[in-house]
């Protein structure tokens, strides 16, 4: 009976399966975009069904679906497709392009293309547009305003030099800050290895240097912890995702091209300061040989002002003394020519005349193309750039070579890759922190001297190395200031870096919804760091030094990952990323100092009398894997859970598990009628939330022992030594954590004439890693604790805008797009028994501080004296009266910052400017100080009216004293309390200005050439600092202390530069 069953059973399933299999039929057809190209992957679902395909290589699809079903077709970038199936077996859908849809897709965590509209986190992109054929070849640096929460400092205008980013904020007092860059799917180090520290030197490029802007096809910037959590503890300051065009290779066929882009540009001192030419070298208009330039009026010959050294005046009545050259027996006898010789009392441009206008030159050749069949592309390219700076020592020449290709080995089977070479040479003179009277600390600057040199002093007439010796010359008659040119001559701190970073990524096609792929990553370089200082210098090295060492750093970067995408409903879809990564970082340097040259001009090792081994090693090794899915439902909602799990090398705690949370909610795709072509287009809602961990390079939580076998010698003999570091290591050292919670929105409307994207962010880092004393008796003076936390609260705003728009061929378009920052990092609690820890590493009485509930990098340092009621206190010459200790002098964050872009097209021509301002950001300045505290700038012409300052007398009486510029500018600016030498750093700035042409294509028929285009651009074209003395004409966006958690100080750095010039690009 039941074998009867389960038989009748059997042949009504047959039957009720043939009758259903006889309503179907299959459909099949070939997908192409607007010009008629097949698209491979296009989704074909049949609508309220879990049924779908994808299309192949050449476009075709087959499915299985009925009559009067429908089929949505839906491609990134193109517009979706409905189609009715009918009696017939084949549908052709030709596809339009979205272009608003194509400018929404973006590259996210582990290279995750997804719509932005699904994203429940802030996201800025930059297209190559706005990085080619730009002036400098920093791509940090071209990148400067063209983000919103992402700020970008030059460490100085010398060609080569560091760059300083960070992105939405300080989070951490002791590790770093800068942000992650991936480039083509891989780590890539931005390391900025500074040729000495904040104090004794401040050279050394930052590695994204090695990277060419023309060669990068888009940059997207994830700013915060819910967009960066699939990278991890590495992820936690930010990612720069950078795709370059030979990583950008896709699958299609594509006509062969090549691209000559060819750019000369003019780099010169963004500015100078205006110098006052009415007063000379001396004090209280006595003429003497020192720093300060208070001496005798250029215009009254008066022989009492100038003592012994008057010797009467020429027939136009130029004022003659003594030869300055004449008064020092070790200058006397290197050039006897000039004893008893007169020299013209005048003012002498030698400082604008040190400097020189440097040409850069910046060409590349580009080829891309594909196979017949479209199944092999490739992207091939090679770059050269010259930037001679305007410093005299300071050039960088840069040579890169990329190739990439892809090629689709089978339907199924995908192998892609990338390989890179880049060749940086920076040469530059030494550039140490300088108080107003040189360099201080170890090293040498070619500025210390420079700017505040006297207006009588002939800087480049005079001669400024001994021919006897070759040791530096100058006017002061202890011949004890080193002389700029002969810095400049004979000191050299250089960098040259071969780097070989790359990619190969094998994908795999098991179904139409599930893709696996591997990837495999190499980043290496090698720095090699050369620094010199011949004997004969008057500060820093005067026995002279040569220093050299290799840089050696070596990223291996593995990543699995398996993707799947499924419409689990009519509504309903789910896309899933499973990953796993392996990333080993080994890090070396070995070298040797030397000091004490024996012959002049000679930099060998052994033509120094000492040598000092120079070495450090740290290995670092991550491991993680990751999971996020992304629901989205009916194209209005969409929710993104995402966690991932780091275990790091160098820490006994060492496992971390991060999970993020992200919603898009779109009330215009929910809300019938809410959306209109001329009011609201489109509306987007999101939340964020992200967690990630701050692991310390390093070995911070176990002692090492470092051996030297020529510590001392005893009887003849070397004895080797086995030392322990001063620093008592913690094995209980915890990572820091961070958590993030944002809220944003995102909307257009009027025909999308008008765009919004505000953010809205927290962020906390708790368990800070920080140094900690220790009583020396316990043999150790320090050790690293887990202390308090710090909070960043800001707020992101990009704006777009066309004001005119005319759609027809040629009209006039203005657009203009701006975006706006205001960040806030306050320090919540140290957790130890201290009221404030030094973050900034400058001087322990000067600095950056650490101070609960104080904003991050608060400035500390002396300040004026003030009495109960806080009235600053005078002495009894009527001089402000400095109290020594650590007192908050400033905040140099910025209270926020603005930059606004307008672009203008009509027919052919371009025109583009981009403003930027800063409101805030408090500046300590030596080179200010030194500028009118020796009275060089025209902001200290008048030297006859005295006034009073607003204090009060020790006694408590009203200051009624009289005193002068002299008086104020030298004995309280330039050496009174730190407080008097902080500026507020508000600055609006002219930061790029671009003229385009383009040649019309009709115009090219009959020519080899595709596309043809000139442009004329500048950047840092002007600034003014608004609240800074005006004859200082000081620019408060370079940073004076190089990358790293220092910020607001200026010890006499270079100024910054500014370029202008022509480019040429044309396609064959």
């Amino acid at each position: 009976m039941r074998t009867k069953l389960n038989g009748l059973l059997t042949l009504l399933l047959a039957l009720v399966v043939h009758i259903s299999f006889a309503q179907q039929k299959t459909v099949s057809g070939t997908v192409t975009d607007q010009g008629g190209l097949p698209l491979p992957g296009v989704n074909i679902v049949v609508e309220g069904t879990t049924t779908g395909t994808q299309t192949d290589f050449d476009g075709n699809y087959s499915i299985m679906a009925s009559q009067g079903q429908t089929l949505l077709i839906t491609y990134i970038g193109q517009k979706a497709v409905r189609q009715t199936v009918g009696a017939g077996s084949t549908i052709n859908v030709q596809m339009e392009e979205d272009a608003q849809a194509l400018e929404e897709v973006v590259v996210t965590a582990q290279g995750i293309k997804r719509e932005k509209k699904s994203l429940g986190y802030a996201v800025s992109s930059v297209g190559e547009e706005d990085l080619e054929q730009r002036a400098e070849g920093d791509v940090g640096r071209v990148l400067n305003g063209k983000a919103s929460g992402v700020l970008i400092n030059a460490a100085s205008g010398v060609s080569g030099s560091a760059t300083n980013i960070i992105i939405r904020g300080f989070t951490s007092i002791s590790g770093s800050n800068q942000p992650l860059f991936i480039v083509d799917g891989v780590p890539f180090s931005s390391d900025t290895n500074n040729q000495g520290d904040a104090i004794d030197g401040n050279v050394g490029s930052s590695r994204f240097l090695d990277l060419d802007p023309n060669n990068i096809a888009n940059v997207n910037v994830l700013k915060g912890l819910a967009a960066a959590n699939l990278y991890g503890t590495a992820g936690r300051n930010g990612v720069i995702l950078i795709t370059t065009k030979a990583g950008s290779t896709g699958t299609g066929k594509k006509k062969s091209e090549i691209t000559v882009s060819s750019s000369l540009f003019y780099n010169e001192i963004s500015t100078l300061p205006d110098y006052q030419d009415r007063y000379g070298n001396g004090f209280d208009q006595a003429y003497g040989e020192f720093f300060s330039n208070w001496g005798p009026d250029f215009n009254i010959a008066n022989p009492n002002s100038f003592g012994d050294k008057w010797r009467g005046t020429t027939s136009d009545g130029t004022i003659l003394i003594k030869h300055p050259y004449s008064n020092n027996a070790a200058v006397s006898a290197a050039f006897p020519e000039y004893q008893g010789q007169t020299y013209e009392y005048k003012p002498y441009d030698g400082v604008k005349n040190f400097f020189r206008t440097g040409t850069v030159t910046n060409n590349s050749v580009s080829a891309s193309g594909s196979s017949d069949d479209g199944k092999i592309s490739y992207n091939a390219s090679v770059g050269n750039l010259r930037d001679e700076g305007f410093t005299p020592g300071n050039k960088l020449q840069r040579t890169t070579f990329s190739i990439g290709g892809k090629a689709e080995l089978s339907n199924r089977f995908t192998v892609n890759g990338t390989m890179n070479f880049t060749k940086s040479d920076v040469k530059s003179p030494p550039i140490a922190a300088s108080l107003g009277n040189g360099a201080t600390g170890d090293g040498a600057s070619v500025f210390g001297h420079l700017f505040f040199t006297p207006r009588s002093v002939d800087l480049m007439g005079l001669p400024f190395q001994s021919p006897i010796d070759g040791r530096s010359i100058y006017y002061r008659g202890g011949n004890d200031i080193q002389n700029p040119r002969w810095t400049a001559e004979n000191a050299f701190a250089n960098q040259l870096t071969n780097r070989v970073f790359g990619s190969t990524q094998f994908t795999y096609k098991i179904n139409d919804n599930i893709n696996a792929f591997f990837r495999t990553g190499l980043d290496f370089y090698s720095e090699r760091n050369e620094i010199g200082q011949n004997k004969g210098g008057a500060e820093g090295y005067i026995q002279g030094r040569y220093q050299t060492y290799d840089n050696k750093n070596t990223i291996w970067d593995h990543t699995a990952q398996i993707n799947g995408m499924w419409q689990l409903t009519e509504k309903l879809d789910m896309n899933v990323n499973l990953g796993a990564t392996s990333r080993r970082t080994e890090f070396s340097r070995q070298g040797v100092t030397s000091d004490q040259q024996s012959i002049f001009g000679v930099f060998r090792h052994y033509n120094f009398a000492t040598q000092a081994p120079v070495q450090r090693d740290e290995t670092q090794n991550i491991m993680g894997v990751y999971a996020q899915t992304e629901f989205g439902y009916d194209n209005f909602a969409y929710l993104t859970l995402a966690a991932r799990n780091d275990w790091v090398s160098n820490f006994i705690e060492n496992s971390i598990f991060y999970p993020s949370a992200s919603l898009s909610i779109l009330p215009t795709a929910l809300i019938d009628g809410l959306q209109s072509q001329n009011g609201l287009n489109f509306l987007k809602l999101r939340a964020g939330y992200g967690t990630s961990a701050g692991f310390f390079g390093g070995y911070p939580v176990a002692n090492t022992a470092t051996l030297d076998t020529r510590e001392f010698l005893k009887d003849g003999t070397l004895v080797s030594s086995i030392t322990v570091d001063d620093e008592l290591a913690n094995p209980g050292l915890s990572p820091e954590l961070l958590k993030e919670l944002e809220f944003g929105l995102e909307t257009r409307f009027i025909n999308n004439r008008v765009s919004l994207d505000v953010s809205v962010y927290k962020k906390n880092t708790t368990d800070l890693i920080s140094e900690q004393p220790l009583d020396p008796s316990t043999g150790y003076t320090s050790t690293v604790t887990n202390i308090g936390e710090v909070q960043v609260k800001g707020i992101e705003a990009d704006l777009g805008l066309t004001l005119f728009r005319n759609d027809n061929p040629g009209g006039f378009n203005w657009n203009i797009n701006a975006n706006f920052t205001a960040d806030e990092s306050t320090v919540i609690d140290l957790g130890q028994d201290t009221d404030n820890i030094n973050i900034g590493g400058i001087f322990s009485d000067l600095s950056n501080f650490a101070v609960t509930n104080r904003p991050f990098g608060i400035i500390m340092g002396s300040r004026v004296l003030r009495d109960e009621n806080d009235n600053k206190v005078v002495s009894s010459n009527g001089f402000f009266v400095e109290e020594n200790g650590l007192f908050e002098i400033g905040d140099p964050n910025a209270d926020w910052r603005l930059n606004v872009s307008n672009g203008f097209n009509f027919k052919n021509f371009s025109f583009n400017f981009d403003i930027s301002y800063r409101h805030g950001g408090d500046v300590y300045s030596n080179t200010i100080s030194a500028l009118v505290g020796r009275g060089l700038t025209t902001d200290t012409e008048d030297r006859v009216s005295t006034f009073v300052l607003p204090a009060v007398k020790a006694d408590g009486s009203v200051n009624d004293i009289q005193i002068n510029n002299s008086d104020y500018y030298f004995s309280n600016v330039a050496f009174g309390p730190s407080e008097l030498q902080v500026y507020d750093g508000s600055t609006l700035r002219l930061r790029e200005l671009r003229l385009g042409y383009s040649v019309p294509s009709k115009a090219l028929e009959q020519t080899p050439f595709g596309s043809l285009s000139f442009t004329v651009s500048g950047q840092n074209i002007w600034f003014k600092g608004l609240n800074v003395p005006d004859g200082t004409n000081f620019d408060p966006e370079n940073l004076g202390v190089g990358v790293g958690n220092a910020l607001g100080f200026d010890f006499i750095n270079s100024p910054g530069s500014r370029r202008y010039g022509m480019s040429i690009k044309a396609t064959f």
